[in-house]
């Protein structure tokens, strides 16, 4: 990484730390936010592609860790769970060799998004059964089954992932967010 996008991807993580230390987004019954603290983390993808992704991202969830309540737990959920939002376009930008303009079309980021979101729900359901939600509230995994659906965790990620990735591409390609990217 050259020096301008190591500054732009610290400068993404300051962002990502504000919005998790105002905590803009909605807490929800089920004791998930639905917010835009990763959002700057999927930016770091469109624009500098996976390493500062990767960067950005790791750096938000140790401001996470440090800043919020939730501390750690939280923070490793929100940095499991991100993950596949960046990581699956950059699967099909590294074999299908994709320009960041052909991230543009509709039916390309629709289609990462989907899978995205399919890999985030795989993910994230065994998770907050076997890890997060024993550890948060003291239940066992099968009462967490009992109180919290699997498909309550999913819808909460899809609307979490819909946001993150659909707020991310209107500010790189109607916000014209593409001028400050280092690749084509």
């Amino acid at each position: 990484m050259k020096t301008y996008e190591i500054s732009a991807c610290a400068a993404l993580a300051a962002i990502s730390a504000v919005f998790q230390l105002v905590h803009l987004g909605y807490m929800t019954q089920w004791g998930m936010w639905v917010d835009i603290v990763a959002i700057p983390w999927i930016l770091a993808f469109f624009l500098y592609r996976g390493k500062a992704a990767f960067f950005v991202s790791i750096v938000g969830a140790i401001i996470i860790t440090l800043a919020d309540p939730s501390t750690w737990l939280g923070a490793s959920m929100k940095w499991i769970g991100t993950m596949p939002m960046w990581l699956v376009p950059l699967f099909f930008q590294r074999l299908y060799k994709l320009n960041l303009k052909d991230f543009k079309k509709l039916r390309i980021i629709i289609f990462c998004l989907v899978l995205s979101i399919i890999f985030r729900g795989i993910i994230v359901i065994p998770l907050n059964y076997y890890y997060a939600l024993p550890i948060w509230t003291g239940w066992a995994t099968e009462k967490a089954m009992l109180m919290l659906p699997w498909w309550i965790i999913f819808s909460l990620n899809t609307i979490q992932g819909i946001i993150e990735v659909m707020v991310t591409w209107l500010l790189v390609f109607k916000f014209n967010f593409k001028r400050f990217a280092t690749w084509e």
